[in-house]
């Protein structure tokens, strides 16, 4: 080959490899940038006056003094509402049955989403729902429920060539003439008065349980589900694996049978995640029976052999790359050779052994499908390490899925579907951090 042609075929391959690394980079900021915004929200927000006590009748939290004061100013911005709510009651009384009937509907609307908006009314019994016994505790959701206190959601349908066209038209319209008619401009410029949020920071979003189907609360049940199931995985996959490794690596040599045992292995690996899932219900659960049902033991055996392929193929490579001279050299002073192997070979493959290892922990931390069958619960209190034995937790893989597609109000929690996203995101990119900096502190000590 010309050396002018060798220089363009190298010029070429460095252009291809810098582009492909700024394509990798500029889609990991266009996935992962709105995660890590909306997830932040997670934990640093604008919390109103409703926050703060439903930290403190639930939470213990906050200095009761303090948290009085700020409910009678906040109670004094929004008597006017009240009684302006009252006044047109009394109005109501006085009107004929047609005209009662034609402003119920409309009056029982607004009254729902000013209780959505402020808690209870005054003098109410107090519900027993625990979203239903506080107001908007975050400023940008009151923000939402303000604008459809002061706007009705309609279609327009005028032009038949058209799909519906969605328009906003003022509540007040539906009031005009009322004693109530001066209530949505009220709403409107006291929203802060009434709510008085303040900047937040809720640390405790990992390590809260959550209340009322997480309406309110944090993951801490999710995360340590997670952990559980993770940790149990590399308990059982990490000894089996890396033995596997160390047989086909050492002692297997070469044949036909060692050769199709290796492709079963490489066919593991690529199989779908949800076939695993029920081979673990039909085997682990109601095969041998570890558990009568879904349990923390059950999701991480799914696991484990989930990801023993990779565990396998990444740990006999990095034995495979040890040099012969190890071997030749322990040999030579008289060790056997599994104890050449253990001592010799597998910690100068360590790095590879780990790498390989904190990929299969990160794939099993943020698996869905295989929990879905055998371990996971949507709702669940954090367990105790002797109850993983025999009981379901949540998980943070599950629970994101369970959220943005099951759950009733999920418009009104999608900073928690996203903070646990990123918390999930987090504890994985942590495993990566610690096991490069683990393979570096490694490989500096078997150089010397």
């Amino acid at each position: 080959m010309q050396l002018g042609t060798r220089k363009a075929l190298d010029k070429a391959f460095s252009g291809l490899g810098i582009v492909s690394i700024l394509l990798l980079v500029t889609a990991l900021v266009v996935i992962l940038g709105p995660i890590f915004v909306r997830g932040s929200r997670a934990f640093v927000f604008r919390g109103t006056v409703e926050y703060r006590r439903l930290m403190f009748e639930k939470y213990h939290r906050g200095r009761q003094e303090s948290l009085e004061s700020e409910m009678a100013e906040a109670a004094r911005a929004r008597q006017p509402v009240y009684d302006m709510i009252a006044a047109f009651e009394e109005e109501l009384k006085g009107m004929s049955f047609a005209q009662r009937r034609r402003w119920r509907d409309s009056l029982d609307e607004l009254k729902d989403l000013l209780r959505r908006l402020l808690g209870p009314f005054p003098g109410r019994k107090r519900p027993v729902v625990i979203r239903e016994q506080y107001g908007e505790t975050r400023w940008d959701r009151a923000q939402v429920t303000v604008h459809d206190v002061l706007f009705v959601e309609s279609y327009d349908y005028s032009d038949a060539t058209k799909m519906g066209t969605l328009v906003y038209a003022p509540r007040v319209e539906e009031f005009r003439g009322t004693s109530i008619e001066p209530l949505f401009s009220y709403v409107e410029t006291h929203a802060r008065e009434m709510l008085r949020p303040r900047r937040t920071f809720y640390w405790r979003f990992l390590f809260d349980e959550s209340l009322d189907a997480h309406m309110f609360g944090g993951i801490w049940p999710e995360m340590l589900g997670t952990i559980y199931l993770a940790v149990g995985a590399m308990l059982f996959a990490v000894p089996l694996g890396v033995i596997s490794a160390m047989y086909l690596a050492e002692y297997a040599g070469e044949g036909r049978a060692v050769s199709l045992l290796r492709t079963f292995i490489s066919t593991l690996a690529g199989v779908p995640s949800i076939v695993f899932g029920l081979f673990g219900l039909a085997f682990f659960i109601n095969t041998v029976h570890v558990s009568s049902s879904k349990s923390v033991l059950a999701g991480s055996l799914t696991l484990a052999v989930l990801i023993l392929p990779t565990i396998i193929r990444a740990s006999e490579e990095a034995i495979r790359a040890v040099p012969n001279t190890y071997r030749e050299a322990a040999l030579s002073l008289g060790a056997s050779r599994l104890r050449t192997t253990l001592t010799v070979v597998l910690p100068a493959a360590l790095p590879g052994v780990l790498t390989g290892i904190v990929i299969s922990m990160g794939r099993a931390a943020g698996e869905t499908a295989p929990i879905i069958f055998t371990a996971a619960v949507s709702v669940g209190r954090p367990l105790k390490v002797w109850q993983t034995l025999t009981q379901p937790t949540p998980a943070l893989p599950w629970n994101i899925c369970n959220l943005a597609t099951e759950h009733a109000a999920q418009e009104e929690i999608v900073h928690v579907q996203y903070g646990m996203v990123l918390t999930l995101i987090l504890v994985v990119l942590f495993l990566n951090v610690v096991a490069v900096a683990l393979r570096a502190r490694l490989s500096k000590k078997l150089k010397g």
